[in-house]
């Protein structure tokens, strides 16, 4: 494939909500550019994508799946995605290898909550996107709407989903923006001013020809274009000539009218006639709704008749005779208006081609680094660059470095892999060591060079750094790749090389490839930028073998399906079980059937769902200039001495302000490249609007000193006295950051000692120093110690102090900051995270007892363990110490809630919900139909199930989609002990008090761990309880 052959090639995915006829679209594309793969008459009802038994009996997509079609002399690689949530990383897999995306939006249901996700991550991965509103004939025989109607609401989703690109589009102006104002002048150049360019006109416009209608499943579509074509023809207006295709492309969408008596095309203010309906009604819906009326209703024929004669129609008799006047009407429409014509026209059209694509997208793929030339080898920088050039021109010469990316790793069994290669030879396909039963193979793109099948390529991960090659050597691997698969749906066609803008299946990498990767002939390439996910891995359970001899089989086939889908997660707990991380129920479900037939083929036992929470205390949002105060000169500390007495730890404890958390929260990968390069799964929730170029250290100070004023300015109500008092202790604040925990990268701060505070008795104050501050730009390295605590210690007295104890209390920096750590790692009230707190730990070493230099009092004071250690336990008891006299809450992951459902099921539903703690955002009615839609937050814990029942108390009438949300504290108190009058008065001493709902969650997940519980082991001790009546 030379360059004019990649100009012919196309790569789309479609992408839509769940149901709203992604599968049935790809029937018919395959139906008539597939091959022969599959009957015209079967398309629609087969769903030939999905493969999987699975898929078929759900009926829903659960992988996205490539197929090869031709159409006129243009190679087209459709993908096929998933629209159900639980399976929104092949989502993610499917952008990342496409250059265009079909967006399909329901006509009746409108734009919902996937389609706001998908949208999204085409604009994340830089696609060009085409809409598609399908199910248009509901409108007709469903609805029984009129075609003005049938035009508003149509309208009316085209100003929607431009509404939501405009609006990642605002993002990115705002976020352009503010680095053009941040950084200096001179850098502001076109890529920059991209922003302007795209924000002129709206994204989708059916006159561009990148808007189609269509109804999937009887097989017809149309865009304005093939109309403008007829009516071209047809349509005289006054006495001038016939009105050009590209004029009246123009004319047929929006508010432009025809007035039949002076046959002149005006807008909708010179419109004086009563009746005058849009171009757009008149001359495209109105006939669709005669047919169907014709057909459906009337029985008239003779309509039906007319538009075969008019068209030149070859329709079989058969076909009209049919007493089903639904499928006399499928015939003729899918004749006239063929949906894969009018699809893949558009396709062609307004998608682009690899070569235009890449360029596009290459800030996206392979983003720029900012390298130091003097300290590299100037020649790996160089082929780097090379490279680079290469992806951004998809250059397919044999000379051209070949780079090709792993979205993702898919198993297939042995038996399904093709028996004859291209040239017609016998294959042997039993090669692997292992795996005899499965075969994994690589769902890939090249980007730039040639691949052959036997060729040797270097495996890079996501963390590989060409200008570091000698401490690199476990991020690059080599590998031979076996066999090329062009992939067909379900069925592999072997070739032997493919070239730059191609999709392709690869035999030979299952034992290096985990998830992704980048594949490249040469080590010098920088690897392919991380995927976004929409949600991360929450459903975790935790598997065993039903017998206990079958563990080996079990770790082998959790190994297995750890490689097979993209998005689980396979774990070891702390208590040593097996825990399986999915994203939904019925992304569970389908793990646990994989684990137990494909993979590991034993029974299992799956435990009921693991939940996570977090730990935090009461937020005193009264007044936050006074608990900053509180934080910085109160005596409200919690102390703990080491048992050698040695030392005497202090801590103070507050709750950040929620945006700051927040911000900490969602920054977590912004958090991992600045502290420690760590490969982070970027989460969609996670992911804001950050430029591709601009610094880690930047985004993150913007984001903070923004949460920061958020929370400062409404905190009091126009105080500007107030405000600067609050901006400058926060400031103060930010420059003493120590650490962040858990896991360093936490929503939990800790800040270094006021070390100038003094003490009379003679103790060393461990002073630490603000090393998160350094990092990210609050303090100078070049400053001195009294802004940023460089120097290690301070005497609290005019005592000079022997040499041991300076040098002791530098070394217990590392060992506060680890006790820290295993505070916020497991909190006072059932070992889970601490979220959104700021310590202050204060250790204050004292000399020993006796001489220091005597041997024997240091043995003496060894006799509890090493000294570090004792301060490490005092500093995490004493910050749990903390937390508990706090008025500490529990915190719980929430799930926002869609809900559709008809008017009489609603108290059904609301019951449901009201059983499960949701709360209610907000309902309101579909416009042009029954259908209720709900939103509200429901709690994790309260998911498990949640569809089922749903579905049992509607009669099946009611659907849910549940995506994850945010954290939210549970506002009971756990310790809840009546103390007010009125308390009192209600629950008496407090001894008939039940458990509260977060007493209940905290027991239940205390005993899940083993940790002891408060329980009433006697219920009844007054007698003997029996069942016998005479006693």
């Amino acid at each position: 494939m030379d360059e004019s052959d990649a100009r012919k090639t196309r790569n789309i995915c479609i992408l839509a909500h769940v149901d709203h006829g992604k599968t049935t679209l790809a029937d018919h594309l395959i139906a008539s550019s597939g091959g022969g793969v599959l009957h015209p008459k079967l398309a629609g009802k087969l769903r030939f994508m999905d493969y999987l038994d699975e898929e078929q009996r759900r009926a829903i997509t659960m992988k996205s799946s490539s197929i090869a079609l031709q159409y006129k002399d243009y190679s087209i690689n459709l993908i096929d995605s998933p629209g159900h949530m639980d399976f929104c990383s092949e989502v993610s897999t499917a952008a990342r290898l496409s250059d265009g995306a079909l967006v399909l939006v329901d006509a009746v249901e409108g734009v919902h909550i996937q389609t706001h996700a998908v949208l999204r991550q085409s604009w994340i991965e830089k696609l060009t996107p085409c809409l598609v509103i399908n199910k248009i004939d509901r409108l007709i025989y469903e609805l029984k709407m009129s075609p003005m109607e049938a035009y508003n609401r149509l309208l009316r989703i085209v100003h929607e989903v431009n509404g939501i690109v405009s609006t990642y589009k605002s993002e990115k102006y705002l976020s352009d923006v503010d680095s053009l104002l941040a950084g200096p002048s001179e850098k502001i150049g076109d890529e920059n001013l991209e922003f302007i360019e795209d924000d002129e006109e709206d994204t989708f416009q059916p006159q561009k020809g990148n808007v189609a209608f269509t109804c999937a499943l009887d097989g017809w579509g149309f865009g304005i274009s093939q109309f403008a074509e007829f009516w071209a023809k047809n349509l005289q207006v006054g006495t001038a000539k016939k009105l050009s295709v590209d004029k009246l492309q123009k004319l047929l969408w929006g508010p432009h009218y025809l007035i039949s008596k002076d046959k002149i095309v005006g807008k909708k203010e010179v419109a004086n006639v009563s009746n005058a309906r849009p171009m757009f009604v008149q001359f495209v819906l109105e006939p669709l709704w005669k047919i169907y009326q014709a057909a459906l209703e009337d029985g008239d024929k003779g309509v039906v008749e007319k538009l075969i004669k008019k068209f030149n129609l070859s329709i079989p008799p058969r076909e009209l005779q049919n007493k089903d006047p639904k499928v006399v009407v499928q015939s003729v429409m899918s004749h006239w208006l063929p949906l894969s014509d009018a699809i893949l026209l558009m396709v062609v059209k307004c998608t682009p081609d690899p070569v235009s694509a890449q360029s596009f997208r290459l800030s996206r793929l392979l983003p720029k680094r900012d390298v130091l030339r003097n300290e590299v080898d100037l020649s790996v920088l160089a082929e780097a660059d090379n490279v680079r050039k290469s992806v951004e021109a998809c250059d397919s010469s044999h000379e051209a470095p070949c780079v090709a990316f792993v979205s993702k790793m898919f198993s297939v069994p042995m038996k399904m892999l093709p028996q004859r290669g291209s040239h017609g030879e016998i294959l042997n396909n039993y090669t692997e060591k292992g795996e005899s039963d499965e075969c994994f193979l690589a769902f890939a793109r090249i980007f730039s060079g040639v691949l052959y099948s036997g060729q040797r390529v270097f495996v890079l991960s996501a963390l590989y750094d060409p200008l570091k090659s000698d401490s690199m050597q476990k991020h690059i691997q080599e590998a031979e790749l076996h066999s090329l698969y062009l992939m067909m749906g379900q069925g592999l066609k072997p070739v032997a090389s493919a070239k730059a803008g191609n999709i392709v299946a690869i035999r030979g990498l299952g034992q290096h490839i985990l998830k992704s990767a980048t594949l490249s002939s040469t080590r010098n390439c920088w690897p392919f930028s991380s995927m976004v996910f929409q949600v991360s891995p929450t459903l975790r359970v935790a598997i065993e073998p039903s017998d206990p001899s079958d563990m080996g089989a079990l770790m082998k086939g959790l190994r297995l399906l750890n490689r097979a889908d993209p998005f689980v997660e396979v774990t070891v707990s702390s208590r040593g079980e097996n825990v399986l991380a999915a994203a939904g129920e019925v992304h569970l479900e389908r793990c646990i059937k994989d684990l137990k037939e494909r993979f590991a083929k034993v029974r299992l036992e799956v435990s009921p769902p693991l939940v996570s929470y977090k730990e935090t205390i009461e937020d005193e949002t009264c007044n936050a200039l006074e608990n900053l105060k509180l934080l910085s000169g109160s005596l409200d500390f919690v102390e703990k001495t080491t048992p050698n007495g040695r030392c005497v730890i202090r801590v103070q404890v507050m709750r950040l302000p929620s945006m700051v958390t927040k911000v900490l929260d969602e920054s977590v990968d912004l958090l991992g490249n600045i502290f420690g390069g760590h490969a982070i799964k970027i989460l969609e929730t996670q992911r804001s609007s950050i430029s591709e170029d601009e610094n880690p250290v930047e985004a993150f100070k913007r984001r903070l000193m923004g949460a920061l004023e958020s929370h400062i300015s409404s905190g009091n109500d126009n105080d500007k006295d107030w405000e600067e008092k609050c901006r400058a202790k926060w400031q103060k604040f930010l420059q003493r950051m120590w650490a962040l925990g858990p896991g360093r990268l936490g929503a939990n701060i800790l800040f270094t000692p006021d070390f100038k505070r003094n003490n009379t008795d003679g103790s060393v104050l461990v002073r630490g120093s603000a090393h998160v501050s350094k990092r990210l730009g609050f303090v100078e390295n070049s400053s001195d110690g009294n802004s940023n605590g460089d120097t290690a210690v301070e005497s609290s007295s005019e005592v000079t102090q022997a040499p041991t104890m300076f040098t002791e209390a530098e070394s217990l920096e590392s060992t506060i900051v680890s006790g820290f750590q295993l505070a916020t790692a497991a909190g006072p009230l059932c070992d889970e995270p601490m979220w959104g707190l700021a310590f202050i730990v204060e250790a204050y070493i004292s000399p020993l007892a006796g001489q220091s230099d005597d041997p024997e009092s240091l043995r003496q004071s060894e006799q509890y363990g090493i000294f570090s250690g004792q301060v490490m336990t005092a500093v995490k008891d004493a910050c749990r110490a903390a937390v508990l006299q706090k008025k500490p809450r529990l915190v719980e992951a929430m799930y926002f809630c869609e809900l559709n459902t008809p008017t009489e099921y609603l108290g059904p539903m609301y019951a449901v919900l009201a059983r499960r703690r949701a709360r209610i955002l907000k309902e309101e009615m579909q416009e042009g139909s029954s259908l209720f839609i709900v939103h509200a937050y429901l709690p994790v814990s309260e998911s498990f199930g949640f569809a089922d029942e749903l579905r049992r108390w509607t009669s099946g009438a009611a659907s849910a989609l549940l995506v994850l949300s945010h954290w939210e504290e549970l506002p009971e108190d756990p310790f809840f002990v009546p103390k007010t009058e009125e308390e009192i008065e209600e629950f008496g001493d407090g001894s008939s008090v039940l458990p509260n709902t977060a007493r209940k969650l905290i027991d239940a997940v205390r005993r899940r761990k083993g940790l002891p519980v408060e329980d009433k082991v006697v219920q009844h001790a007054t007698k003997q309880r029996t069942l016998g009546r005479n006693v």
